[in-house]
Order: C-alpha cells, then structure tokens, then sequence
C-alpha cells in the first residue's frame, strides 16, 4: 500500500491548543533491496508501488544494464523487514557489477577519497538529442501535472516523474517518496513499454541536480523540465549531454538554463 491512514492532533493558535482529533494519509516508505543474480547490491527507501518499473529503471540508469533484454527475469518478493527485488542478468553485465563492487572495496568514512574515488563520483555522460519543445507545450504540461500525482494529492509527501510529448500532453506518471525514484520508476515504465523518448520531454515535481540530469540521459532522454531549481553541476552536465534543461517551471513562467540548437523553444518570457 502507498499510504496509510493514521489519527493526529490538529492544534492551532501560538500555544498550540488541541481544536480537533483528525485521520490523516501518509505516504509509505519501505526498504526495498536490488539483488542481481543472488547479489544484494543496493537498499533505498522508495514508494512501494511500480517497483518492477523501479528495478529496471535504477538498472539502465545507474550503468548496472545497457538495455532493458539484458534484464532476464525480475520478480518482487516481499519480505519480513521490507522488499527485495530479484533479478537475473546477463553475465557480462554481472561480471561488470562485480567489478564495481570490488572498486568499491576498503575505502574510507567519507566514501569518496581519494583522485580515483573523486572521478568516479561523476561519470561520463552521453549525448543526446535535444528535441523542439515549444513553451506552450511545457506551460500545458506544468498545469496538468497534478491531477496526474494521486499520491501526492492524498499525503502531500510524493514527487511525480512526467513523461510528456511534443505537445505537452502527459502520458505516463510515477510517483515516490523519492524524486531520483519517482524518475527511476519512469525510466523504467518507458523502458518496459519500449516506448520511444526522442521527441518529448520529462517532467519532475522537484529540483534538477546532476543526477536527475543523468538519469535522464542515460536513458536518452534529450528534455528535462524541473518545478524547482537546477543546480550549477546539473546545467555543466546538460551543455556536455546537448539536453534541453527548464528549471522553475510555474505558471506563465520557466526558465532555459541550456537550449542547444535543436530545442528551439517559441516566443515566450522565459527568464
């Protein structure tokens, strides 16, 4: 279940008097582990909801599969302390995740010391085509977003990841405690589908960091709108990839940190 229903205090004024007993719908937030071929190699706090589209999404975004065929078998498995999800993958990606692993082997507290440890910590980032997004399209996608986000209009405590075409349209949302899972699970729900990415655009209720920029990427997506504020990083890494990046998207109103050639947007204020 993404929400449960729990009893609360509702107190008002400045010393904080009881006025009413009320129930109250909170988003769930459960472990759930990636386990490749028997391998426990991650545990996140996500939406217990989408979680195949979660598995294969983190999978193709974080480097661990090229493509979703690379992916055998997944099944979701839930267990006493949270979820796990077990999947088998081809044995070269394995061999590949192993390595990583071993990389990872004897490192310090701070996780990243080191040169080696700190150019790891920003990888490659590829190319992409950045489509012709027009402001009237982005516009009607920001003030659709949430009639799209269920579980953000029941708790108030979910992001949503919007898949929009050229025109603005919104046709697939996924939602998660977690803005990098709500996206994850959108990579994955277009993956699955074999949905093609080349002309439209992704929608987050949320900043654009550098990971944000590169999930999307990863996944050839050449368009990323934020709501919120991208990040210095996030917009070096949106001119390397060639992406079109929007941030502080609101009504009548959004900002093009990065328009390569290819993105031009239509006459609009856009500062």
């Amino acid at each position: 279940m993404t929400y449960q229903h729990y009893s609360l205090e509702v107190r008002r004024g400045e010393q904080g008097h009881i006025s009413a007993q009320a129930e109250d719908a909170l988003a769930s937030e459960v472990p759930v582990a990636m386990i490749y071929n028997g391998i426990s190699h991650a545990v996140m706090m996500a939406s217990p909801a989408d979680l195949e589209d979660f598995a294969l999404g983190f999978s193709l975004s974080e480097g661990i599969l090229m493509h979703p065929h690379e992916c055998y078998d997944l099944e979701v498995q839930e267990e006493a302390h949270g979820i796990a999800v077990q999947m088998r993958i081809a044995g070269q990606r394995l061999d590949a995740l192993k390595q990583r692993r071993r990389n990872l082997t004897g490192r310090t507290g701070c996780g990243l010391c080191g040169t080696e440890a700190l150019e790891q910590a920003i990888r490659p980032i590829p190319r992409v085509t950045a489509p012709a997004i027009r402001d009237s399209a982005i516009q009607h996608a920001q003030a659709s977003l949430a009639q799209h986000q269920a579980l953000q209009a029941m708790t108030g405590a979910a992001h949503g990841a919007a898949w929009c075409n050229a025109q603005g349209r919104i046709e697939l949302v996924r939602e998660d405690v977690g803005r990098h899972n709500a996206l994850d699970k959108l990579i994955g729900a277009l993956a699955r589908r074999g949905e093609s990415v080349a002309e439209g655009f992704v929608l987050v209720s949320s900043r654009a960091s550098y990971e944000m920029v590169h999930k999307s990427a990863s996944a050839g997506i050449g368009a990323l709108v934020a709501v919120s504020a991208a990040t210095a990083l996030a917009v070096e890494q949106a001119r390397e990839a060639n992406m079109l990046l929007v941030g502080f998207c609101r009504p009548g109103r959004h900002l093009v940190y990065h328009r390569p050639a290819a993105g031009t947007l239509s006459a609009m204020a856009t500062s």
